[in-house]
């Protein structure tokens, strides 16, 4: 049976910072960003592909917001399946044309996945997950003043943040597995997935919030049996003192190391933080490796060349 990849790609290889954000930009950057897909292949895996949805769910909350008096609005858990719906089909159709153009034969299938969450998980009272683009400083008063939480991201950009409660499984896991299993690349936990919990009854109700996506990934792909989770980001490798003139490229590191680096505060909760959590969870429960690195890299990195490689202790 062939090796299997879990691929996250984040929100903002769809939806750059800098980006426009209308419909036929993110179709580009969906574009290039796929082309790294055809590296996994060459190296005969069956994959998984997630996706972030951060800067498109704060577009549909503010696409709300604006038409709140015309028509109802949607809650957050139903954005979340909206955005996974049509990004994934964005996905879908462009990672097929890429395939046709390379005379690969494999079929694509998006499936929008439930996740399991705790109801009483402590984050639905501390609101930390990013959404949205970046606001001004009189943009982030406002909305302060309507009591939405926002955070200053990073100097002079402020975001929307929600509440992003611990995945504990997801629903859709056998389908998903059989599919790879086949030879189906699919497209599952868009946007960290739609939250839900089970009742007493043990059926599913939805909640608000945006899970993120590299801790789903971590959990779906252990609940696959991948063999690798691949987290993709805008930087080829992992670092500490990012920025700052000793800053150091990591090649390797066990979980124990990174959870040590995590709590020493090299890695921000709003950036590095959850990908290095999500490794580390992933290693520790019977994952055999993570690889984090970016889009422009991928092919030195599944050579070794490039990336951060993190291991279970021995």
């Amino acid at each position: 049976m062939k090796k299997i990849a879990v691929v996250a790609l984040g929100g903002n290889a769809i939806l750059p910072p800098d980006s426009k954000g209308d419909i036929h930009s993110q179709f580009a950057n969906t574009r290039k960003s796929l082309v790294s897909v055809l590296h996994f292949i060459k190296k005969d895996y069956n994959i998984v592909i997630t996706h972030g949805n951060g800067p498109q769910a704060g577009d549909e909350i503010l696409r709300n917001e604006l038409a709140r008096h015309i028509i109802p609005e949607l809650p957050l858990g139903v954005i979340d399946a909206a955005t996974g719906g049509w990004m994934g089909y964005m996905i879908q159709q462009s990672l097929h044309n890429i395939l046709v153009r390379n005379n690969i034969e494999r079929d694509v299938v998006t499936i929008p996945t439930q996740v399991l969450v705790d109801e009483n998980d402590p984050m639905w009272n501390k609101p930390t997950k990013p959404i949205g683009r970046c606001l001004n400083e009189k943009e982030a008063k406002e909305l302060i003043e309507d009591n939405i939480p926002v955070i200053e991201y990073s100097k002079g950009c402020y975001r929307r943040v929600v509440p992003s409660p611990h995945p504990k499984g997801i629903v859709e896991k056998k389908i998903i597995k059989m599919l790879v299993e086949n030879g189906v690349i699919v497209i599952a936990v868009g946007g960290g997935g739609i939250p839900v919990y089970l009742t007493e009854e043990n059926t599913l109700e939805g909640l608000d919030a945006v899970i993120d996506k590299d801790l789903s990934s971590s959990v779906l792909a252990l609940e696959i049996g991948a063999d690798i989770l691949v987290i993709l980001t805008g930087v080829p490798s992992v670092y500490i003192n990012y920025n700052k003139p000793d800053m150091k490229k990591i090649e390797r590191m066990t979980s124990s190391e990174a959870r040590k680096l995590l709590k020493e505060g090299h890695f921000p909760p709003g950036s590095m933080g959850p990908k290095i959590l999500a490794a580390c969870e992933f290693v520790e429960n019977g994952g055999k490796e993570v690889l984090i690195t970016s889009l422009d890299v991928i092919e030195e990195a599944l050579e070794y060349r490039e990336g951060t490689r993190i291991y279970p202790d021995v």
